[in-house]
Parts: C-alpha cells; structure tokens; sequence
C-alpha cells in the first residue's frame, strides 16, 4: 500500500503473487459450481425448516441440491454458495438477463482514450447491512483482498495494474493493456462480490456475511436451512417478500415432492426424467434456458496414440453427440461440436464432424482416420467421477459409439478427490467434464486452451490459437473480436483438444403464486424483484 497524490490509497499487482496456475484449482472450482459435492442431505429435516409454521406467508420457501461450502462469497466456489449470497451481496456491475453488463453497486464508469484507465462512480447513499457505508475503499478492499490472497477468480483480474479509491465514490482500475472484458471479469458474480471490510477483519464473514443485498443473513441450520429477510434499506429498493428461506434437499425426488405438495415454492434440484410431469402441473410454472455451461471430453497430447491429431479426430467423428445429450438430458441438452450456445451473441457456426453424415458414414470416417494413423484397434481409459452422475451415464454412451470404431473404452469411475489428482498429474488418456460461469469468449476458451492457459490439463498448445486468443483480450471492436474467436474456436476444435458435446439447460421449477421471477442462462438466482400472490 502507498500513498497517492491527493492522499488516496492505491494498490498495484506489480510484483504481486499470482493466482496458481494449476489446473486443479480450475477444475474443483469447475465441478463445485456445478453443484455437486456429494453431501448427503436428509430431505425431512430441510422440508421442516422450510415449511415450518413460524415461516411468514409472504417468505419465499426455496430448495437447493445441496449445502454452501462457506459463507465468504470470494473464497467459495460452490454454485450452492452463490445460489444464496447473490441476494446477500452485489458486484459493481453486473450481466442483466442478456447476459450484457449493467450497473449495480456502480451507477456509471468512464474509459479513458487509451482504455487502460476505467472510472466506476459508486451509487450515493449505499450501506451495508450492519449499517456501514459503501465507499470506494470497500471495493479496493475487496479486489485487492482476492488478487493479495490468490483467491478463486483472481485470475480474471490478471490484466489489472492498480486499483485506486480516488475519493468516498470514485475507484480507478488501471489496466496494463486494452481489456474489453473487464466489465465480464468483475462482474460476475462469482467470487466477484464487494464485501465489508470490517465483516472480514473480525472473522464474522464466514458465519454472518454482510453485504449490500437485497437481503441480509439471519441464520444458518448446518444441513437444514439458510434463513435470510429482506433488506428495507436496499438501494434498489426493498424487496417484495419478507425473506427467502433455502432448505437443502439433494434427492431430487423429493424436491419435486415439496414442490407438487405446496412445501416448497422454488427449486432447481429436478430430475430430468421428472420434467414432463411437473410440466403437467397447472399450479407450477417451469422455466429451462439453454445454459453457458459446456461438457465435453479431452484427450491427453502427453499419451500416446492421443498426440495424433488423426486419432482425435476419429473419436470426434465416432461420438453421437445427439444420443449423449439425449440420454443426459432427457431432451433438453443442445448438442454442439463449439463450447458457445447458439443463444450467445459469440456464437459461431461448426459443424465437420457431423455436416452431411449419417451415423454409419461418421464410423466409416473415424475408422479411415484410424487407419491412416496406423490403428485398427485400441484401448482409452475414460475419466468421470461418481459425484457428477451425468459424467457416467455420458461416458456409457460415448464407449457404445467407440466400440463400434475399434475402440476400447475403459471407465473410470473415481471419487472427486481422486479424480482431481489424476488429472492434476496428467495421469489419463482422456476425461469427461464441463464449465459454468461463462459470458465473455475468453471464458470460453483462454484458461482451457491457450498454451499458458491455467485450466489446460490436456497440454495443447497452437501458436496460431495462442495469438488469436491474445488478439481477442484486447481487441475493442466488437464484430472484429467475434471474427477472432470464431477462428480461434474452430481451430480448438479442429484439432480436437476439446471435443465439444453439448449445452445443457438451466431448468427451474416454481408455484404460479411467485411472480417476476426469471430463469437465466448464466443460472444466476436472483429474488430481488419476487413477489408472491398466495391464493
């Protein structure tokens, strides 16, 4: 810390350590924000936290799948976790239904000509929940305190050279280069969120969180319930329901039980198969967006016969990418041969391995690429864990479509914990996985396939990718920057180091009586503008 003309505090990245580029930091926090940690929660001691008769009418009764890790919103990256403290915190700014970056904690922002100086102007007026005011010096805390702490995401935040609080409602973001997704980068919420100093000073933010929110913490019943009211002091008003109250129900059976029955009013924990039948239902609403998310396999460049582009290309060519998102998904996976939907403003058209060919002509293509690579037959050990039950039913489909190439698919089957080592150690021939959290390109692709990508298990490297994934950081015209990502993407794809499967939906069930309410597909939670009409 030094200080800076006009007496401000300011704090530079120079010299400054650096998130850890493993890529089992990325992968855990992959796999924890996709909402699974294998917690076992009974369903009956949660329905009675939620549905208890203390609970006011006007409180919104919700269902999770599973129990937040913590309750620090920076040091978690468990979906859980950010399912319940997007309404406790905010960032400054934040993606609106569009997925297009807006105000939050921050009114406006100023770029300078160069674009390596951005101006935030903090909203007047703004507190926390134990009554403290929200100055430029809290979100210098807060960025300064993720990047000094190597936190979760302070790898977003690599291209930042200063954070300076000029004055009660200015903060300057200095960065070393032009960055046109640094509005995405903090933003998300994610780990992202503007905390209280003196809530994280004393320790308390790990049991009683303080933010800005819509709605401030009340309680916590450790695997039962989250307790939150409404905050009638937020700065974009005070919300409409009294409180949310979160049980946590990891069958989704019974999830689905709560709701049909009237116990519950709201919950994301429903089985695919179940789908049809909530939808039968005229006193539920059920809302499914195709999501950012991506699943997909990779191959190892470091085993062989993997390091084969040929070789790649034909497992690419003999997976059924309709009949895995299918079989996953009960019809609402969108198979994709790139990682961007097609409801993304960055999506880009790619179809090779699968434009003009029927079933029997993608075998015949992925066995004549392994013949020219010299292979009639071959064994692949498959990744997945058995935390993440789609990543099994997936990888029995795709060693289905393999045996019919010549290729002996082993699975397997490890716990997390296991699993996260070994591909930590590159120690596979290929995995099954996927990524949440993505709105900008560069979430798409840079962590995972630039060659010093901190997400890059599979040890890929292309200098034409390289550069295109540099040029797109800082490219500033938007039409041009989608040009080089379309170039970049369908390069990675080309050479098979991810090979993509599909995008799931974000898929939510609720009762008719809760209103203005929607479901996204960043699977952001959002109960600000709820409202309830009990009949």
């Amino acid at each position: 810390m030094t200080d800076s003309p006009g007496g401000s505090a300011s704090w530079s990245t120079q010299g400054a350590g650096r998130v850890n580029g493993s890529s089992r930091l990325n992968r855990r926090t992959f796999f924890k924000a996709a909402g699974v940690t294998g917690t076992a929660l009974l369903g009956a001691s949660a329905l009675a936290a939620c549905g208890g008769s203390s609970v006011s009418p006007n409180t919104l009764r919700v269902a999770i799948a599973g129990e937040p890790d913590q309750l620090d919103p920076q040091k978690s990256s468990s979906y859980f976790t950010f399912e319940v403290l997007e309404n406790v915190f905010d960032t400054l700014v934040e993606p609106d239904e569009n997925l297009q970056m807006q105000p939050s904690l921050a009114e406006s922002w100023e770029v300078s000509p160069d674009a390596r100086q951005w101006t935030f102007l903090l909203r007047p007026g703004v507190t926390f929940h134990n009554g403290d005011p929200l100055t430029a010096a809290d979100v210098e805390f807060s960025f300064r305190r993720i990047l000094d702490e190597e936190l979760s995401n302070a790898w977003k935040l690599e291209a930042i050279e200063s954070i300076t609080a000029l004055d009660d409602r200015r903060v300057q973001f200095t960065v070393r280069e032009p960055t046109p997704n640094l509005l995405t980068n903090i933003g998300g919420f994610k780990g992202l969120a503007i905390v209280n100093r003196r809530n994280v000073e004393s320790g308390e933010i790990a049991t009683k969180p303080v933010g800005t929110g819509p709605f401030s913490f009340v309680s916590r019943s450790p695997g039962a319930s989250i307790v939150l009211k409404a905050n009638p002091d937020y700065w974009g008003g005070p919300p409409a329901i009294d409180g949310v109250n979160y049980s946590f129900i990891s069958q989704g059976t019974t999830a689905v039980s709560a709701l049909r029955s009237g116990e519950i009013d709201w919950t994301d924990a429903i089985p695919a198969q179940q789908l049809n039948i909530l939808s039968r239902d005229d006193t539920l609403e059920v809302g499914t967006v195709t999501a950012n998310d991506y699943w997909y396999i990779t191959m190892n460049f470091d085993a062989k016969p993997f390091e084969d582009t040929r070789v790649r290309q034909a497992v690419a060519y003999a997976i059924d990418r309709p009949s895995i998102a299918q079989v996953v998904g009960y019809g609402t996976a969108t198979p994709n041969e790139l990682a961007i939907p097609s409801t993304s403003p960055w999506f880009a058209p790619y179809d090779r391995y699968t434009a003009g060919l029927d079933r029997a002509q993608a075998v015949d293509k992925a066995k004549d690429l392994l013949r020219q690579a010299g292979i009639r037959s071959m064994d692949m050990r498959l990744m997945v864990t058995t935390e993440y039950p789609e990543t099994v039913t997936a990888a029995q489909v795709i060693a289905s479509n393999l045996s019919d190439v010549g290729i002996a698919v082993k699975i397997e089957q490890l716990d997390f914990g296991a699993w996260l080592d070994r591909q930590a150690a590159g120690d596979f021939d290929a995995l099954l996985l996927g990524w949440l959290g993505n709105i900008d390109p560069d979430d798409f692709y840079y962590a995972q396939h630039h060659s010093a990508g901190t997400s890059n298990a599979q040890k890929y490297s292309n200098p034409q990718v390289d550069a295109l994934l540099d040029r797109g950081r800082t490219e500033l015209d938007v039409e041009t920057r989608k040009g080089i990502y379309a170039d970049a993407a369908g390069r990675i794809a080309d050479d098979v180091s991810y090979l993509y499967l599909y995008n799931p939906s974000a898929t939510q069930a609720f009762s008719k009586e809760l209103h203005g309410y929607t479901v996204r597909s960043d699977k952001a939670v959002r109960f600000r503008s709820a409202r309830l009409e009990r009949g």
